[in-house]
């Protein structure tokens, strides 16, 4: 299969990931109504929308700030750097039992969506302006005060591929993001990396680093 790179395409057909896209079976279909308010939501606040791992994502000031996703038990929307909204009602959810930054809102239906409209449009605004002014979220080094770890092809590809892992290690801790950037740096052959990524993929999404049980 083949990803989606345009936006409409996801709520026509779904995201491009599985033999079920384009079908009645995909994901989409079931929470399509919510899927267009979250859509009517992000762009209504001035958001710019692309397709980042074949689902819908909003950008401002070139920060990512969101991004949605249709699962067979729900639907969510999922903010990009949370650590640095302000959730005074405590409605963020985290990615998994680890995670230590909630930024996840889950749905099961429409009704919730016009419900907590209010409150995503706060935190949207929260973040582009820190979009605008620059705000790094807490933990985050000031250039040059460390080596930066580059991804490996590997991971970039199976991020690329694979928008739940891409949206859990999106939300893991920078140092846990490091640790794993560091230890995939080390195999020297790209069949172990790829076997390493398919290693953590479940510590990743549970939001633990690597050598976290």
């Amino acid at each position: 299969m083949v990803m989606i790179t345009d936006a409409d395409d996801f709520f026509t057909k779904g995201c491009g990931r599985c033999a079920r896209f384009a079908t009645p079976e995909c994901s989409t279909r079931a929470w399509i109504d919510g899927l267009n308010a979250l859509r009517r939501i992000c762009r209504g606040a001035g958001l710019e929308e692309t397709v980042k791992w074949g689902h819908p994502t909003y950008v401002h000031a070139g920060r990512n700030i969101a991004i949605l996703g249709a699962f067979r038990g729900d639907f969510r929307l999922s903010f990009m750097n949370p650590g640095l909204l302000e959730d005074t009602g405590g409605v963020l959810q985290p990615q998994g039992p680890n995670s230590r930054t909630p930024g996840t809102i889950r749905f099961t239906g429409t009704q919730q969506v016009r419900a907590m409209e209010p409150v995503i449009r706060v935190f949207l605004r929260q973040l582009m302006e820190h979009a605008r002014s620059g705000t790094k979220p807490p933990g985050t080094k000031p250039p040059g005060t460390e080596r930066e770890i580059v991804p490996c092809d590997e991971l970039i590809e199976a991020l690329d591929t694979d928008p739940e892992l891409a949206e859990a290690f999106h939300a893991l801790t920078p140092g846990r993001q490091r640790s794993y950037l560091f230890d995939l740096g080390r195999a020297k052959r790209p069949a172990t990396r790829r076997a390493r990524i398919e290693k953590y993929r479940g510590g990743i999404l549970a939001g633990k680093g690597p050598s976290e049980r």
